[in-house]
């Protein structure tokens, strides 16, 4: 995949949208030039069924609109189902061999914490990572201990040409350190999703 798709990578679910429509956030996101988007469909009275099936294809129809990578968060049967660029796993779920066996040319990315994961990671096969809590997070309630830029920045060492994205606790204010530390791009949720002004935000996320 190209590194620069990772450049502002928005995360969303229903849950995280307190007083406008989810699909307006992202239509309004998506004008303000978010260059990947992931469905992530959590917490206390999440979307399931039928109703999970016909927002994420809103979200789809919407995100291929404006030519942008449209992920699902976990579900893989979905993301099939779809046809979904692609898929986001975490370390507890469906491991990548498998993943790739069912999901031939589509986008597969893997959250990592360390060292360990990341090396298994990219040997499995994963298109890019996920690293973080890099700062702390309100948008997910059982994240990790914030690490800051220090497995990061050794992230890239390891691996200069492998597309990287950092996540949790990212803002307009912190998000050039992030990117300098060796992050092709910055995932958020509530950054973008609470903003008053989207259009800044991403402009300011993107370091411009």
């Amino acid at each position: 995949m190209n590194r620069k798709e990772l450049a502002v990578y928005f995360i969303m679910g229903t849950e995280n949208c307190k007083s406008e429509h989810p699909l307006e956030v992202l239509k309004d996101a998506l004008q303000a030039g978010i260059t990947f988007f992931q469905l992530r469909e959590k917490g206390k009275q999440p979307l399931t069924g039928g109703e999970l099936e016909q927002f994420a294809r809103e979200c789809q129809s919407l995100c291929k609109q404006y030519q942008v990578p449209f992920i699902i968060n976990d579900d893989v049967e979905l993301a099939l189902k779809i046809d979904a660029d692609g898929v986001h796993v975490g370390q507890d779920d469906t491991p990548i061999q498998e993943i790739r066996e069912k999901f031939q040319n589509k986008v597969i990315g893997v959250s990592v914490h360390n060292e360990e994961e990341l090396v298994k990671a990219v040997q499995s096969g994963a298109d890019y990572v996920g690293i973080g809590p890099i700062y702390e997070t309100k948008s997910k309630p059982d994240a990790k201990k914030p690490a800051g830029v220090t497995f990061l920045r050794k992230a890239r060492e390891m691996y200069p040409n492998f597309p990287i994205v950092a996540i949790g606790g990212i803002t307009p204010a912190n998000a050039q350190k992030v990117k300098e530390a060796g992050a092709d791009g910055v995932a958020v949720i509530s950054a973008i999703c609470e903003s008053d002004d989207r259009h800044k935000t991403v402009q300011l996320l993107k370091g411009k």
